[in-house]
């Protein structure tokens, strides 16, 4: 991987942890906070369109399903430098 494909991964991963911990913080009331419903709200653009192909019928699939589709642009954006590594070496 380059040197630019890196950045932009570690990046995406920063901003995905900070996301994660102001959930958690918003979430539970942690460090004197208030509870907020809204406190994942940083995730939701984080895992587009992940986040918008699940029925939202079911609540705690929905809560899981944008936990956890950041990763999978985290997996796309890994894949996709190596396969641009892997061109520019041939």
């Amino acid at each position: 991987m380059n040197r630019t494909c890196r950045i932009v991964i570690n990046l995406f991963a920063i901003a995905y942890l900070v996301a994660l911990v102001l959930l958690a913080i918003g979430t539970f009331g942690l460090l004197g906070q208030e509870e907020d419903p809204l406190s994942g709200v940083f995730l939701l653009p984080l895992g587009l369109p992940w986040n918008l192909m699940i029925d939202p019928g079911d609540g705690r699939a929905l809560v899981w399903v944008a936990i956890l589709a950041p990763l999978v642009n985290v997996a796309i954006l890994i894949v996709l430098c190596r396969f641009i590594g892997k061109r520019r070496a041939s």
